[in-house]
């Protein structure tokens, strides 16, 4: 009796090890979920609203294609003026490798502002105290930010590798602007249509 135990105990085990390796696999092999791009902007005066639910990968595909103005290949040409002689990689360096912290507050009697760095995101805040009231709420992976900046050249910013380095996020907004009239909203999920 004790035989049969064993072996059945055994079988057991075994068919339990072959299951997970069969799970394992399966989810290996499995194809990556499609991420989206979505741009959502309403105008409550005029009544307009515009719906962006952009793949990802569609996204990556077309945007080395353009080659107009400032975008060639998937990169975006800037100015020196830009940047007003800050080196934006050193910057981006040190933010980096500093801990979770908010880096910038800035209180004034028409506007906040705040830059902190936290659970591997860069964030700006910008309050506009004014009539119009404006919001705008930024949320950046640091993978995405390193990513735009990854080209060689110190003029350029690498738009293809960052829509890569969204793929691999998970879903998040990024961007919000609010004001009186205007809701501007663009974030990624798995979600073919906006929410």
């Amino acid at each position: 009796m004790q035989k049969a135990m064993r072996a059945i105990g055994v079988c057991c085990v075994l068919a339990l090890t072959m299951s997970n390796m069969a799970v394992t696999a399966m989810a290996a092999t499995a194809p990556a979920t499609e991420r989206y791009l979505h741009v959502k902007v309403d105008d409550s005066t005029k009544g307009e609203s515009v719906n962006v639910n952009l793949p990802l990968s569609m996204a990556a595909a077309i945007l080395p294609t353009v080659n107009k103005g400032t975008l060639h290949n998937g990169h975006v040409t800037i100015g020196e003026a830009d940047f007003n002689g800050v080196d934006v990689r050193a910057l981006l360096d040190a933010i980096r490798t500093a801990p979770d912290n908010e880096f910038v507050t800035v209180k004034e009697k028409d506007q906040d502002v705040r830059v902190a760095k936290s659970n591997g995101n860069l964030i700006v805040h910008v309050l506009d105290k004014s009539k119009d009231g404006q919001k705008v709420d930024v949320t950046i992976p640091m993978k995405v930010v390193d990513a735009l900046f990854s080209t060689v050249k110190d003029n350029e910013l690498d738009v293809a590798a960052a829509i890569r380095a969204l793929s691999d996020a998970g879903d998040a907004v990024l961007v919000t602007v609010q004001d009186a009239t205007e809701h501007v909203r663009i974030w990624i999920d798995s979600n073919s249509a906006s929410n």
